[in-house]
């Protein structure tokens, strides 16, 4: 399936996430997952650009988005699964090794017990029904965990910073940082963490232009219970910023954090 341009576009102007704006916690990755063969793209495009028409940022149901992104390939999961749906959200969903320690940090924070991960992500996680997680992306185009910049290949010649990953980034970095911190600041949720970001000195500076006045306080790094974080504390929002992907590296359990009591840590 070909890469619509039309579609592309819509989405890198107007795609920045799953769930609800209204929502308490706002989780912002470095960049949309996926991405590593260009059908599961162009079946997120066309879905977008479908349900999602206006030229306004926007956040979709991502178990709608999922159920029309079909499982390619010759993995097992692709045997198993036909949608992405089905592989997270249904009967036998397979846990997201991110999303439990995202629904552990909430958790934390509210000084909850934690429930049944693996139901929790299927039933609740990110719902826009029920306002409790956003799921964002500092960049919009899905990108493969082995960093692999695929979008130099299409050949659109009125999308030319596409031809590397550094000038797409530098392309919609101002309107994209301008919009998530302009949502903050109108739908004012409890807590916004920024993670596994590469670029904290840019995204510090982006916000004490924008939010006038504000001070960045680091916490370090407490190994295997908390990570290393930034913290400003805006009027009825707590925004954090880590260089930290709430999963083990490589598998190894000495890699990891303790994510519920990284939020109990933030709520203090």
């Amino acid at each position: 399936m070909l890469i619509d341009e039309k579609a592309l576009i819509h989405w890198i102007d107007n795609f920045y996430g799953y769930g609800s704006w209204d929502a308490r916690f706002w989780f912002v990755a470095y960049e949309e997952s996926g991405g590593d063969l260009p059908e599961e793209v162009a079946d997120k495009l066309i879905y977008f650009q479908k349900n999602h028409p206006t030229l306004a940022p926007a956040l979709c149901d991502i178990r709608e988005l999922y159920r029309h992104v079909a499982m390619q390939g010759d993995s097992p999961k692709a045997n198993l699964f036909n949608n992405r749906f089905e592989y997270r959200f249904d009967a036998h969903a397979v846990q997201h090794g991110v999303w439990k320690n995202l629904i552990a940090f909430v958790h934390g924070y509210e000084n909850k017990n934690l429930p049944d991960l693996l139901a929790y992500q299927k039933h609740t996680f990110a719902s826009t029904s029920v306002p409790q997680e956003a799921l964002l992306s500092l960049y919009p185009l899905p990108s493969p965990h082995n960093h692999a910049w695929y979008y130099s290949w299409l050949y659109f010649p009125h999308l030319s910073f596409l031809k590397k990953r550094e000038y797409y980034q530098e392309h919609v970095y101002e309107s994209r940082i301008r919009t998530i911190f302009t949502g903050i600041q109108t739908h004012k949720p409890a807590v916004v963490l920024m993670y596994g970001m590469e670029n904290i000195n840019l995204l510090k500076k982006s916000a004490q232009e924008f939010f006038e006045g504000i001070k960045f306080k680091m916490v370090k790094a407490v190994k295997q219970e908390t990570p290393q974080y930034h913290r400003a504390d805006l009027r009825g929002t707590t925004l954090l910023i880590t260089t930290q992907i709430p999963a083990l590296r490589h598998n190894r359990i000495e890699t990891g954090f303790d994510w519920q009591e990284f939020g109990k840590k933030v709520k203090g």
